[in-house]
């Protein structure tokens, strides 16, 4: 866990709970995918899917939980923003083997996922991390719509500040100018964007 200040640190019972729970929920949102996909086309070759990640917040321990690409940062007011969530993808794989992250992302084949959402889906364990927020900050949990035009979490950090600027601090209002900046860059995928302050 990091940025832990005091010994109110949660339970290791604490963050398993709320794993387990980010663990439900993925498999409920893969039902609700299946519920609403054409019986025609989920027997097709490639069928309906979508990627997942969600963010459970109580007090100032963060647990995040993903499958895909669609990705969680923390963004502290004060200190360097970071990715949460770890990409499952071929652009990250090459990126793990030593590709640069730039040359990575922008291969023909970046977005190819290894785990999703859908009646074919190989795997729906999410993978899922836990962080004590040391200050006040933003978890933000969006889709590749958004980071594909800022994926450093210090770009997205520096985004989400001249937001803040620019609309105020409700999270509604920035969130949704997010995904108009993404549409502003060309709109290349779908946007989806949510954010949650903490204030320990």
């Amino acid at each position: 866990l990091e940025g832990i200040r005091n010994l109110d640190a949660p339970s290791a019972e604490q963050i398993r709970d709320l794993s387990a729970l980010l663990g439900r929920s993925a498999v409920a949102a893969n039902e609700a995918v299946v519920a609403v996909t054409d019986p025609d086309l989920a027997e097709g070759e490639n069928p309906p899917s979508c990627t997942f990640v969600a963010a459970a917040i109580d007090g100032p321990l963060v647990v995040t939980a993903w499958l895909g690409d669609s990705r969680a940062y923390w963004i502290p007011d004060v200190g360097n923003p970071r990715q949460l969530s770890v990409d499952h993808s071929w652009a990250q794989e090459m990126i793990e083997q030593g590709m640069s992250r730039i040359e990575a992302e922008n291969a023909p084949q970046a977005h190819a996922i290894t785990r999703w959402l859908g009646t074919d889906a190989p795997n729906l364990a999410v993978r899922t991390d836990a962080m004590v927020a040391g200050g006040p900050g933003w978890v933000l949990v969006c889709s590749d719509g958004l980071w594909n035009y800022c994926s450093p979490a210090a770009d997205l950090g520096a985004l989400l500040a001249a937001t803040i600027e620019r609309v105020g601090t409700d999270p509604t209002t920035i969130a949704a100018e997010l995904v108009t900046w993404a549409n502003a860059q060309g709109g290349r995928d779908n946007i989806t964007a949510v954010l949650a302050r903490i204030q320990p």
